[in-house]
């Protein structure tokens, strides 16, 4: 009886030995194919990834080998005019005078004639005195003309104070003795620039004859508020809108461009960064700078390839890409509302000169990073799997053989 009941103790054990020992077969004979979800994965394998394209539940999804030729492709449909392409430098008179501006009319005539009344006097000249007349400030009017005595309406807008002095003194040289005129600008309402954004101040800077630049601008506003490597700044003028980041500025001396009158100077806090998942140092939200990054500082700032995880063939990075950056060769390529591509870039980091691809190839904010897991190392997790299981059924069923 006591033989008859140890038996029926042990049956269970080893029919369940037999069980997990030919899951265990199959496992290792056919791989992480045969584990059918058993295993936990951080995402799709490499050949799931690749079968992305055909896949009924993933249409219009494109794989791209990330090689020389793609880089550059990619890297030419980014570039955009520099400030200084966009914005060229143009000889200048100076600034202009504008319907709104204030200006103040100062007028000298030699003795003995005295054609404005109230003069004053100027002793300095000794003997031969001079008589100037200031005439009240008056505001250029919409028509562009200011009113002087004796000389009439005088054109202002659009010309130098020189050119409108010259105007006045013509105009008086047969009425007064040996005119001479100076025009000043007391309020400067027209060549200004506005300067917003993420700055300490907002403010509509007046330019001068000093031909203010761009970080000129930027310094009245107060400087910005966000770390320089974080900002972009934004160029209007008229129609064309340019940006460039700060520190690309700030680095070349041609990108510091002079501004013009009506200019607007907006100044960007634009977080940019991109998702690293799967097989890699760490799996976090990465941010990079407004100047950008590569894939190869992508991959550092990652924590690089996990030893015992990654596949080296399986490095992916995912992307809305715009149809310029795209070799269609003739293919009618389906893209998303926005006019956007989704593409699926394929790094091979076991070969080495993909590592020299990677240094070029450029990655964009809300880019997706992922590296899959290598076939062995989802293996080694199924085996980990059936040991956990199988190791605690062995000892108790060699424990009750004792």
């Amino acid at each position: 009886m006591k033989k008859l009941m140890t038996t029926k103790k042990i049956q269970p054990f080893s029919s369940l030995f037999g069980v997990l020992m030919g899951a265990l077969a199959l496992g290792a004979l056919g791989g992480c194919s045969t584990t059918g979800g058993w295993v936990p994965n951080a995402g799709p394998t490499t050949r799931q990834v690749t079968a992305a394209p055909a896949s009924a539940s993933t249409p219009g999804i494109e794989i791209v080998d990330v090689t020389d030729a793609v880089a550059r492709r990619v890297l030419a449909s980014q570039r955009k005019d520099t400030f200084a392409e966009a914005f060229p430098a143009t000889a200048s008179a100076g600034n202009l005078i504008g319907p709104g501006d204030v200006i103040e009319i100062s007028v000298w005539e030699a003795p003995p004639a005295a054609l404005f009344g109230g003069a004053v006097v100027e002793a300095r000249a000794g003997a031969a005195t001079t008589r100037v007349t200031t005439l009240p400030e008056q505001m250029v009017n919409a028509r562009g003309e200011v009113n002087v005595p004796f000389a009439g309406k005088i054109n202002a807008a659009g010309r130098s104070a020189a050119a409108i002095e010259a105007d006045i003194v013509d105009k008086l040289k047969r009425k007064a003795n040996q005119p001479q005129v100076l025009v000043r600008l007391v309020r400067n309402n027209t060549s200004n620039v506005t300067v917003v954004g993420e700055i300490t101040n907002s403010l509509r800077m007046p330019l001068t004859d000093r031909r203010e630049r761009l970080l000129d601008a930027l310094a009245a506003a107060g400087g910005v508020r966000q770390p320089v490597t974080k900002m972009t700044l934004q160029l209007t003028r008229g129609e064309q809108v340019r940006a460039m980041p700060l520190d690309a500025i700030i680095r070349d001396p041609k990108q510091n461009v002079v501004l013009q009158a009506g200019d607007v100077v907006t100044s960007l806090f634009q977080s940019q960064s991109f998702t690293v998942l799967g097989a890699t140092g760490k799996n976090e939200e990465v941010s990079f700078e407004a100047s950008g990054i590569t894939l190869a500082q992508a991959l550092g700032r990652a924590g690089g390839l996990q030893d015992q995880r990654a596949d080296a063939r399986g490095v992916f990075l995912f992307r809305f890409e715009s149809p310029a950056a795209m070799d269609q060769g003739g293919k009618v390529l389906r893209t998303t509302p926005e006019g956007k591509v989704p593409v699926i870039y394929r790094v091979d980091l076991s070969d080495p000169g993909a590592f020299f691809v990677a240094q070029s190839f450029p990655v964009q904010s809300k880019d997706i990073l992922y590296v899959s897991n290598a076939p062995a190392a989802d293996l080694q997790k199924f085996l980990n799997i059936i040991g956990s299981v199988v190791g605690p059924a062995v000892a108790l069923q060699t424990a009750n053989k004792l």
